[in-house]
């Protein structure tokens, strides 16, 4: 069976209805990493970002106000995942679920261990190139402003920029020229995963955010594979259908936020 008749067979024998995302409006933020598998697993889903009112859902999960249904924990934080009576939330848990329903992993039928290791790339990304870019303008606390922590995020994106930065790319550099990464652009066997979609969106919301670091990292060609894998899944036809669209949000005050004094080279 091919993959993508494996896919399909995993979304119509469980839970035969459209995902439902639970996240603010107004921002990409987290819930970008899910819509990203969703948009290119061409998946039907509902995003409370837009649709009217959606915010309201958002509030009844974080202030308690969901009924307890005995099943599902009380959520946190978005992002949210409903998807039938299943309630969960964490990016990187969100797409753990979704990557096998999706087709978002190699199968389990020939490579068994792969989700693991999807899993690990992803985690990784998300450590590095998109939790650590957040401690970047909230270095201190997230319940301050920003204006109330100035200082001490100079001094974080000044590191950030000058060591942690080119470290994360360049492990990702050496993962694309590994083995495992085999034929072509992506991460893992050869064949597009959530991972590559994780690692584009931390690409793409660095660029908004330390464009002049990202232009030098690019230009000075250690890291020619990690930027291939950017624009090649820039171009997948969904994902760039989604890029152009309406539904797609600029970045703002969000995860990834530009302010002049951040955009150094390092």
């Amino acid at each position: 069976m091919s993959s993508q008749g494996a896919a399909a067979k995993r979304q119509r024998s469980h839970k035969d209805v459209p995902y439902n995302l639970i996240y603010w409006p107004g921002i990409p933020g987290r819930g970008e990493f899910i819509r990203l598998a969703l948009e290119e697993a061409g998946a039907e889903y509902v995003d409370t970002a837009q649709v009217e009112g959606g915010i309201d859902e958002v509030m009844a999960y974080i202030k308690g106000e969901k009924p307890d249904d005995k099943a599902n924990p009380p959520i946190f934080a978005p992002p949210i995942l409903k998807h039938g009576d299943l309630v969960i939330s964490q990016t990187p848990n969100i797409l753990l679920y979704l990557g096998p329903r999706l087709g978002l992993v190699p199968g389990a039928e020939d490579d068994p261990d792969a989700l693991y290791k999807v899993n690990e790339l992803a985690l990784t990304a998300l450590d590095g190139l998109s939790n650590e870019p957040h401690d970047c303008h909230h270095p201190i606390a997230s319940e301050l402003y920003y204006e109330d922590q100035k200082e001490e995020a100079k001094r974080k994106v000044e590191h950030y920029v000058k060591t942690r930065l080119p470290k994360f790319l360049g492990y990702f550099e050496r993962v694309l020229n590994s083995k495992a990464s085999g034929e072509g652009p992506y991460l893992y066997a050869g064949k597009l995963s959530y991972a590559d979609l994780v690692l584009f969106q931390c690409l793409d919301g660095l660029k908004f955010m330390f464009p002049k670091a990202m232009a030098k990292l690019d230009k000075e060609g250690k890291h020619s594979k990690l930027f291939e894998l950017y624009d090649a899944v820039g171009q997948r036809p969904k994902i760039k259908a989604y890029l152009g669209g309406s539904s797609r949000q600029k970045y703002s005050s969000g995860l990834y936020r530009y302010y002049e004094e951040f955009d150094i080279e390092g």
